[in-house]
């Protein structure tokens, strides 16, 4: 849609790798509103599967005060570094795989009504066991479990792996 455009931004805050922006727009009518955005880091997710099962984390989210089951997943906070890179780095300290092939999937804006961020999505064939090496308490703490795809497909539909990156990655993994 065209004619709207950005006629002010102001930084409101600062928090690790998250930023919060005012935005002032104009509307094509002339009109104007602020809105909110959260600015994030482009971030990752990887669905690592072992012959017919997938590998997934169970772990604390605080926004939802208790565990979520995933697929491994995590920003690109190291300078310098590419996705795959990262899809590397996230699948063997979460859940400690090593991936043979990496394919990119898709990316999903995840929410975009209030932030830019973008998920690229992948799938990882060929894993092999490496080493965990976890990053904040959360991981630390995290459950690894593994299941068949076909399963996770019907928690994702039940209700029980309700993180949507999860859910849509999934999807896509089963229909390669």
């Amino acid at each position: 849609m065209s004619g709207f455009r950005t006629t002010g931004t102001r930084n409101v805050a600062d928090v690790g790798f998250t930023r919060l922006d005012e935005v002032t727009i104009e509307a094509p009518d002339g009109s104007t509103a602020i809105r909110y955005v959260l600015r994030m880091h482009r971030a990752v997710a990887v669905v690592p599967l072992d012959g017919d099962n997938v590998v997934l984390i169970e772990q604390y989210r605080t926004p939802f005060d208790g565990p979520l089951l995933e697929i491994p997943a995590g920003v690109l906070d190291i300078p310098g570094e590419d996705p795959e890179q990262a899809v590397r780095r996230e699948l063997e300290e979460e859940v400690g795989y090593i991936a043979g092939e990496v394919t990119h999937l898709t990316d999903l804006s995840m929410s975009p009504g209030v932030t830019d961020e973008v998920i690229s999505l992948y799938v990882a064939t060929g894993i092999e066991r490496g080493e965990r090496r976890p990053a904040g308490p959360e991981e630390r703490h995290a459950r690894v479990v593994s299941m068949p795809l076909k399963t996770a497909l019907a928690e994702v539909k039940a209700g029980r792996i309700r993180d949507a990156k999860s859910a849509v990655a999934l999807w896509l993994a089963s229909e390669l």
